[in-house]
């Protein structure tokens, strides 16, 4: 991945309750929530640059081709610091290129398939909505990096959530074809919702430190953004679904290997080449 300009980090705030990843290295929870962040938003990058060269209009492409770089400037940070609270000299590259498919800890949502231009636009406005609810709060982390990556990127993130509703509204309230297709963009997304709002171990234990989200705390919020976007578009909610989780602990869809195999192809068949 591209190297990024430092992030700034307010300086001297390490008094009581701060945290210090130096004193942490090995810490499995933190390392593991700093790759959940990380990896949603390098494979929800990597699907948006599928896009690249295919999107309805010149525009559109621009678009998604700037959303997929903001994604990733966000993955080069969460992973660039996983690695180095995990302590073992593994970089943000490192953590990209060379895991296998069992080790990502990305959401479901983030790994499906791109579909049609509707089922993209419907998949980063469930996402981004969420994104963009949890990175405001992670700007009050104890964890002054994750609180400065958070602080910039939210910014991005509400033009991604933006960007997204205006489609979902554009293409649900437009023609009957364009209906039916972010209708069926929104049903097949839908079922992995439940899985944004799930607090596990790792979760629980970071939110409780104060490094990390309780994400149930503003699921309330978020259905009311969906909801107001829907009634815009003149669209229904899809009936809820038996939620599909394991994400992240590892347990994900055969669309995670296919676009890991594109995406690790080069740096894994030339693991000792310099860019």
């Amino acid at each position: 991945m591209a190297s990024l300009p430092p992030i700034d980090v307010p300086k001297g705030a390490t008094g009581a309750g701060a945290f210090d990843p130096r004193a942490e290295r090995h810490d499995h929870p933190v390392f593991d929530y700093l790759l959940r962040l990380g990896d949603d938003s390098l494979i929800l990058g990597q699907r948006l640059g599928e896009w690249c060269g295919h999107a309805p209009s010149v525009e559109v492409d621009l678009s998604l081709a700037n959303i997929a770089l903001d994604l990733i400037g966000q993955a080069t940070h969460f992973l660039g610091y996983a690695g180095e609270v995990e302590g073992r000299g593994r970089d943000g590259d490192k953590l990209a290129f060379h895991r296998d498919v069992l080790a990502f800890r990305n959401c479901l949502l983030v790994e499906q398939p791109n579909g049609d231009f509707a089922q993209t636009m419907a998949r980063q406005f469930l996402f981004s909505t969420w994104q963009k609810l949890l990175f405001e709060r992670l700007t009050a982390s104890k964890d002054e990096l994750t609180a400065a990556v958070a602080a910039k990127a939210v910014k991005e993130v509400a033009y991604h959530e933006e960007l997204s509703a205006e489609w979902v509204i554009r293409l649900g309230d437009g023609t009957e074809e364009s209906r039916r297709r972010m209708i069926d963009g929104l049903d097949w997304n839908w079922r992995f919702i439940p899985e944004l709002f799930e607090m596990d171990v790792v979760a629980r234990e970071m939110a409780e430190r104060g490094i990390g989200v309780d994400v149930t705390v503003f699921r309330g919020d978020y259905d009311r953004k969906l909801r107001a976007v829907l009634d815009e578009a003149g669209l229904e909610a899809p009936t809820d679904q038996r939620p599909i989780l394991g994400g992240r602990d590892g347990h994900h869809s055969e669309h995670l290997g296919h676009l890991l195999a594109a995406m690790q192809h080069i740096p894994r068949s030339y693991p000792d080449a310099t860019w």
